[in-house]
């Protein structure tokens, strides 16, 4: 998106991009991962190879850099990365080839991985290892984890790869054999919460916390899904973002028309049943979403009548 500043058109950054955690403390929910690989830097007992394996958006990629800057970085301390040096600057900043991250959803062949394994036993330039990001790296080929095996067998000193995967158990077992795994969670809706209230405040956003509550709560324990559909209200700065708009936006339907509707069933009222779902299709409701949102209003009721704290 661009926007017009003083005549000027910059280019909007989005929210999970501007704020992706640059050292350790700013990772959320992943305190059991955290806490390993800072020892580790702290240590030095660094591994030649690591699997972080979760869910989509809850800090795998985040953590791969992370981990890369701090390992390389001169002045880390307490296990981060100090972010003012020349290898951590260049390192965000993508000017540091001794860091190399690769989609293996787009480059999953098996010469992709060979020309990483002639590579590999260069010395790196500027860091003092050579890292290898490998994202998604169940989707490589066949003939590319064989070539992956080999390096993974007899590594360089120099070389540390950090493979990253939403479907690990699409991954060979002789791959994650040789690697550190790490699992991460779902990120807890509270953190996401808690997480999204402080961004607001940040990019003064005023919603309210209602409405953040319903995002933390369908991001399924992804930060980045939470970020993206929040800045999808960014707009409404100027207006208080309510629960109303958030559902409206997203296509949630109003408890109300939910309440009717089972008031219907139970009264086996079918005229009023199908007039109600004529005014949704003609709101263009996803159907799919409403029988959705009914298991939901039934899930919560069961909570609210067997849990002490729901």
């Amino acid at each position: 998106m661009l926007l017009a500043k003083s005549g000027v058109f910059w280019m909007y950054r989005v929210l999970y991009r501007k704020w992706r955690p640059k050292v350790f403390s700013d990772v959320t929910g992943q305190d059991h991962i955290i806490t390993t690989l800072k020892n580790e830097i702290k240590s030095k007992r660094i591994s030649h190879a690591y699997l972080f394996t979760g869910s989509r958006g809850t800090g795998k990629t985040s953590c791969a850099k992370i981990f890369s800057k701090a390992i390389n970085c001169p002045h880390s301390k307490d296990g981060n990365p100090c972010l003012e040096c020349n290898i951590c600057k260049g390192i965000d900043s993508g000017n540091i080839l001794d860091i190399t991250e690769i989609d293996a959803a787009s480059n999953n062949g098996v010469e992709n991985i060979r020309s990483i394994r002639e590579e590999a036993f260069f010395m790196p330039s500027a860091c003092k290892y050579r890292i290898y990001i490998v994202d998604e790296v169940h989707m490589l080929s066949t003939g590319a984890f064989n070539a992956l095996l080999k390096i993974l067998e007899e590594p360089p000193s120099h070389v540390i790869f950090i493979l990253a995967t939403t479907d690990v158990h699409k991954v060979p077992l002789t791959i994650i054999s040789r690697c550190q795994r790490f699992n991460f969670y779902r990120i807890l809706p509270k953190f996401i919460y808690e997480k999204l209230n402080y961004i607001c405040k940040e990019e003064n956003i005023n919603i309210e916390s209602e409405a953040l509550n319903l995002i933390s709560n369908i991001s399924d324990g992804s930060l980045r899904d939470a970020l993206s559909i929040l800045d999808q209200f960014c707009n409404h700065s100027e207006e208080k973002v309510t629960l109303e708009i958030v559902k409206s936006t997203l296509g949630f339907i109003n408890n109300e028309y939910i309440s009717k509707l089972l008031e219907y069933i139970q009264d086996n009222n079918q005229s009023a049943i199908l007039l109600l779902i004529e005014d949704l299709y003609i709101k263009c409701i996803n159907f799919s979403k409403v029988s959705e949102d009914i298991i939901d209003y039934f899930r919560n009721l069961l909570w609210f009548k067997t849990v002490k704290d729901p």
